[in-house]
């Protein structure tokens, strides 16, 4: 199932960010291991940028979580 952020305000957000935001992760710090052991993948491709920047259209993959940039 495809949950949908919506980008209020800003161009962006941080690929490290948005997880903790969404509770994917209980940390910031837990979200930068995660990405960096390459289990977060945006557009389908394994993503090691902590702070890769997001917008809208991008689709975010971690663990049974897929989340489209709005």
């Amino acid at each position: 199932m495809t949950q949908e952020f919506q980008l209020v305000d800003f161009d962006f957000i941080e690929l490290n960010k948005l997880m903790k935001l969404l509770g994917l992760v209980a940390t910031g710090g837990e979200a930068n291991v995660r990405i960096t052991n390459e289990e977060v993948k945006v557009n389908n491709v394994i993503e090691i940028q902590k702070r890769k920047k997001l917008r809208p259209g991008d689709v975010v993959s971690f663990e049974t979580h897929e989340i489209l940039i709005k």
